[in-house]
């Protein structure tokens, strides 16, 4: 490249979403997050991502705090950075696809409450689960002239993942009407000579800004990011050095440092980056104190590279094996997981596919049949609820599974009625903000307990003294 040709490298800072839901289970909560923003709104992050992906599920599950208040929070002290978050497409947040109606609505209300960049991504990578949900988005666009469709391509490894099927996809995906292309590798699965082959193919073949995510699980991430730069990706995603590599993303100051002087320097200012940090390291510090924060997370697992197996998914797994007492049955399972990943079509191995993958590997080692057992996810994905894979599943674990049974070749959201009146009536007495309805419909029992324990703190009850046989509550 031309030294006169200046191409600066944008990048998506992860620190409240990603970096912490990898490192400490998404339980960073709002209030440590608010007194920083103003300095990370300094930094000219292309955008933040912050919501989405576990922390809907956490907020209220664990932190016992309102998603959507959050959100409203992060838009009002982020003046002038964009906001970014994740969408597991049909499925929303949750974990079963729903009816459009949900999901429209869903997008809707995200980008009023402050959203601008919503990353859509499929675990199969069925471009069809993504439709409903990118439509959704340039229809509010049109609207409001803000939001802007991200479809995330979940990066994978098998005889079907092509530079051809890249291509292809990243071709289909400008087709579909998105505003950009993520490369999601969740598992740290991409090196870097590879990226460079694959940046540089679909660079030529969509007009599309790409974007590339990635973990530092199996060591290569900031290798990996050095040679997609080089190739022309436009943004990458990094985490504040506190909670950066291990199972998270590279370290932004580190990237920042890297491009210094060459013609993609980002012109970050590395002092506000240092305050940034001294911010939130003595956070980290307190995470490790109090066992939050497992050091284990914290070095290279090159078994991801060798085993194309997600980090969480591999712990899943051990502990799978030791409540059966059979940790001597890890290497077969680890055998036995690339054979179920064939049986079941060769799909990329993230939430939940990796899930499903997994346990059913863990089955058949300690059945001593294959398949004798069948969880009802796995019968799911052979039924077809899961969408399209991308090579056929096999012919005989069809049959053996579910024998019989009508197979769904359409879109799975396409059988499905409307349900948000529905939820409404359901929920209709713990309403006190249109967004309700969406916390309840993703999930249905955390947030009724949560809406009861809002309603007890707005009405100052304390539980623990109530006289609950009389019904009698202690303001």
């Amino acid at each position: 490249m031309s030294e006169q040709v200046k191409k600066p490298i944008k990048i998506t800072e992860t620190i409240l979403r990603d970096a912490h839901q990898s490192l400490i289970a998404t339980r960073m909560p709002t209030e440590f997050m608010l007194p920083i923003l103003d300095k990370m709104d300094k930094v000219g992050y292309h955008s933040v991502e912050c919501w989405g992906g576990a922390t809907f599920d956490a907020s209220l599950r664990f932190l016992k705090e309102d998603p959507w208040d959050r959100l409203r929070k992060l838009r009002d002290g982020f003046k002038n950075t964009k906001l970014q978050m994740l969408f597991r497409g049909q499925n929303i947040l949750g974990y079963r696809p729903y009816a459009d109606d949900v999901v429209e609505y869903f997008v809707q209300k995200s980008i009023s409450n402050g959203i601008d960049i919503i990353r859509i991504f499929d675990c199969l990578n069925d471009l069809r689960n993504l439709q409903a949900a990118v439509d959704a988005t340039n229809k509010f666009k049109v609207q409001e002239g803000r939001g802007h469709a991200q479809v995330a391509l979940s990066y994978t490894l098998g005889d079907a993942y092509t530079l051809e099927y890249w291509t292809d996809m990243a071709k289909k995906i400008e087709e579909m009407g998105a505003d950009s292309i993520c490369i999601k590798d969740m598992a740290g699965l991409l090196v870097p000579y590879k990226a460079t082959e694959m940046i540089s193919a679909m660079k030529s073949a969509t007009k599309l800004p790409i974007q590339l995510h990635t973990h530092y699980t199996s060591g290569v991430a900031g290798m990996t990011y050095l040679k997609a730069v080089e190739a022309g990706v436009d943004v990458i995603d990094t985490a504040m050095s506190p909670f950066a590599m291990g199972t998270s993303q590279p370290a932004t100051e580190v990237m920042v440092e890297t491009f210094k002087g060459t013609p993609y320097d980002t012109g970050f200012d590395q002092n506000l980056l240092a305050e940034i940090a001294d911010y939130f390291r003595p956070y980290r510090d307190e995470c490790l104190a109090n066992g939050l924060l497992n050091p284990k997370v914290m070095g290279v697992d090159i078994k991801t590279l060798l085993y194309q197996v997600p980090g969480g998914m591999l712990s899943n797994m051990v502990s799978q094996l030791k409540e059966q007492n059979a940790e001597d049955k890890y290497y077969d399972v680890l055998k036995e997981i690339p054979q179920v990943r064939k049986d079941l079509g060769e799909p990329p191995l993230v939430t939940p596919s990796s899930q499903i993958v997994g346990t059913q590997a863990v089955f058949n080692v300690l059945m001593g049949e294959r398949y004798k057992m069948a969880t009802k996810e796995t019968k799911a994905v052979l039924r077809g609820e899961y969408g399209q894979t991308v090579k056929p599943m096999s012919q005989e674990v069809i049959d053996k599974v579910i024998p019989g049974e009508e197979r769904i070749t359409c879109r799975y959201a396409d059988l499905l009625d409307n349900e948000l009146d529905k939820l409404e009536s359901e929920m209709k007495e713990w309403k006190q903000q249109d967004e309700d309805v969406l916390s309840y419909a993703l999930f249905p029992q955390v947030a009724t307990d949560f809406f009861k324990y809002r309603q007890a703190q707005q009405e100052k009850v304390d539980m623990t003294h109530a006289d609950t046989k009389n019904g009698a509550y202690p303001v």
